[in-house]
């Protein structure tokens, strides 16, 4: 099976998941949220999961397709609460708010597409990230001080990933913005600055000055 499916316990409709889709000529097929459907559908091109009534499901779910040999990306839908929850050892590809527009929908899951036959043709992925004493593992959704686990959201993995894997480069926040919370995103600068702030907190004093600050500009990953 290829294509689009979206798995859901709650309709038949894809739109009453994710409405911006009624706008798009995408074609989506439904399952149930089932780990059978699950399996199913693991040659499907991309699986939306639908992950705003019943987050326990969804994250079992992610991580079940995690586990998988060849397991398609998942862009999990959730509402404004579930991303205090959410977390980079789900396994969710990418995570979008139910009530995105229309063209974020598609930039994300065309983003997604590409990536993986991006990966698939090439044979390897660039899953480690090692700077100075910061190891961070895309794969198992680790990063670490030394032998010292961090303990990270989605978004603080992924913004710490992305200045990490930019050593010595100055990134505005809009760029920031762009790249880790995605294309459409209307949440504002505050919000890179705030993510930062607890990323420091989470590398520690010891570490904490590994994210400087270039004022007027953005910041800049150190070793």
């Amino acid at each position: 099976m290829a294509g689009t499916i979206l798995l859901t316990s709650e309709s038949s409709d894809p739109a009453a998941v994710l409405p911006g889709l009624a706008l798009l000529t995408l074609e989506v097929e439904t399952a149930p949220l089932t780990a059978s459907a699950l399996a199913m559908n693991l040659e499907a091109d991309t699986i939306i999961l639908d992950g705003r009534r019943d987050l326990v499901s969804a994250r079992s779910l992610c991580r079940a397709a995690t586990g998988a040999m060849e397991a398609p990306p998942i862009l999990l839908v959730l509402e404004e609460g579930g991303f205090a929850v959410v977390a980079v050892s789900w396994g969710a590809t990418d995570t979008i708010l139910y009530s995105a527009p229309p063209a974020e929908i598609q930039a994300r899951l065309r983003m997604m597409r590409d990536r993986a036959k991006a990966e698939s043709a090439s044979g390897v992925e660039e899953s480690v990230v090692s700077v100075g004493p910061l190891r961070i593992d895309t794969t198992s959704f680790i990063a670490q001080i030394g032998t010292e686990q961090l303990t990270l959201t989605y978004k603080e993995f992924e913004l710490l990933h992305y200045l990490a894997a930019h050593p010595g480069r100055v990134i505005s926040r809009d760029t920031l913005l762009q790249e880790v919370w995605g294309y459409d995103y209307f949440g504002g600068s505050r919000t890179v600055d705030v993510h930062i702030r607890r990323l420091r907190a989470k590398l520690g004093p010891s570490h904490e000055s590994m994210i400087s600050t270039v004022r007027n500009v953005g910041y800049r990953f150190d070793v």
